[in-house]
C-alpha cells in the first residue's frame, strides 16, 4: 500500500509539474467519451471486455485556403484495450492520425493502467509511451516573405519524437466517474528540419491537459431511459476548451444528445447499439460566425467481453455513454 501511495504522489506531481508549458491545441471529439483510451491511460482496461474504438472527424467539412488547398482539420483515431487480471490491471494501444493544413501527426501509443480496488469503486493510475511523427509541406506555404529564411529549400519535412502520458481515471460501477489526464508531459523537441540551414525551425510535441467526468441518472418511472451529463475540458494553458455533452440512452440500445462548447459550436449526437457493436454519429453547428462550414464525426467500436464479472449490467462502457 506504501508503494502505491508513492506511485500516485509520483503521478500527481507529474501532473501538476508539466503545468509550465504551453502548446497547441490537440484534437478534441464532440462524442469525447469514445476517446478516453487516448487521452487518458488510467481509463485502460477499466471496461469488462476487449474494446476497439474507431472514430473519425472531418472538423470544418470543406474549409480551403484562398488557392483551393483542403486546409479542414482531419483526424482518425484507433485504439483497442483490455483487462489483464495477471497484470492487475490494462494495456492499451491508440494510433492516430491527424491532418490540419499543410501538417499531418502521426501518434502511436502503448499504455498501461494499475487498478486500485478503493472498495465499491476502482482508482486506474495509467503511463503511455507515445511516439509522434509529425510531417510539415513547407512548399505549400505562401508567405508574405518569399525570401523568408526559414522557408527557403524546404520541402515535406518530418520528424520522429518520443513523449509520454499519464492519467487517473476514478469509476464508480454503473455509477460516477472522473478523469485527469497530461498529454506529451515532456514536450519532446525535435532535430532541425533542414540540417544545412541555420534558420530551420524544429518540432515540439503539444502537452496538452484533459479533465472529464460524468454521472447516469436513472427515474423509476422511466426505467428504460437513462441520462447522462459529461464534462471534457482539455487545455494548454494558453487557451482552455470546455465540451459539455447531454445523453439520453433508452434501453440500452439507442441514445441521442447534444454537445455544447462555449462561443464554437453546438452539436447533435445520435448512437446505436446492436449486440456488441455501437455505431454513432455527431455534427457540429459552427457558432463563431465566419462563414466555417460544419464539423463531422463518425465512430465505431466493438466490445468482446470477457467473463470477468458475472453481475447484470445495464451498460457496457463508460464510452458508451
Amino acid at each position: 500500500m506504501a508503494r502505491l501511495k508513492h506511485i500516485l504522489l509520483l503521478l500527481s506531481a507529474l501532473l501538476l509539474l508539466s503545468l509550465c508549458g504551453k502548446a497547441q491545441q490537440a484534437p478534441i471529439f464532440t462524442d469525447h467519451s469514445s476517446s478516453f483510451a487516448h487521452i487518458n491511460p488510467g481509463y485502460l482496461g477499466m471496461s469488462e471486455g476487449v474494446n476497439i474504438m474507431g472514430l473519425y472527424r472531418n472538423q470544418w467539412a470543406g474549409f480551403t485556403d484562398s488557392e483551393g488547398n483542403d486546409i479542414a482539420p482531419e483526424t482518425f483515431l484507433l485504439t483497442g484495450d483490455v483487462p489483464i487480471s495477471l497484470l492487475g490491471g490494462g494495456v492499451g494501444l491508440s494510433v492516430m492520425h491527424d491532418k490540419i493544413g499543410f501538417e499531418k501527426n502521426i501518434n502511436v501509443g502503448l499504455g498501461y493502467s494499475y487498478h486500485l480496488d478503493l472498495g465499491g469503486s476502482t482508482l486506474g493510475i495509467g503511463l503511455c509511451g507515445a511516439l509522434l511523427n509529425r510531417t510539415t509541406d513547407f512548399s505549400k506555404y505562401k508567405p508574405g516573405n518569399s525570401g523568408d529564411p526559414i522557408l527557403q529549400g524546404l520541402g515535406e519535412e518530418s520528424s520522429m519524437m518520443f513523449d509520454f502520458n499519464a492519467g487517473l481515471f476514478w469509476q464508480i460501477p454503473e455509477s460516477f466517474f472522473l478523469g485527469v489526464s497530461a498529454l506529451n508531459i515532456l514536450e519532446t523537441t525535435s532535430k532541425a528540419l533542414a540540417q544545412n540551414n541555420e534558420n530551420s525551425a524544429s518540432y515540439t510535441t503539444d502537452r496538452t491537459f484533459y479533465a472529464v467526468a460524468g454521472y447516469p441518472f436513472r427515474f423509476e418511472p422511466l426505467p428504460a431511459f437513462v441520462f447522462v451529463p459529461s464534462v471534457c475540458v482539455m487545455s494548454n494553458l494558453a487557451s482552455t476548451q470546455l465540451n459539455v455533452n447531454a445523453k439520453v440512452i433508452y434501453n440500452n440500445v439507442f441514445s441521442m444528445g447534444v454537445n455544447y462548447r462555449p462561443q464554437e459550436s453546438v452539436g447533435l449526437m445520435a448512437g446505436l447499439i446492436i449486440k456488441d457493436i455501437y455505431i454513432g454519429y455527431a455534427y457540429d453547428i459552427n457558432m463563431m460566425k465566419r462563414g466555417v462550414p460544419g464539423s463531422h464525426e463518425l465512430s465505431v467500436g466493438y466490445c468482446f467481453k470477457l467473463d470477468l464479472d458475472r453481475t447484470p449490467r445495464d451498460y457496457r462502457s463508460v464510452r458508451y455513454l
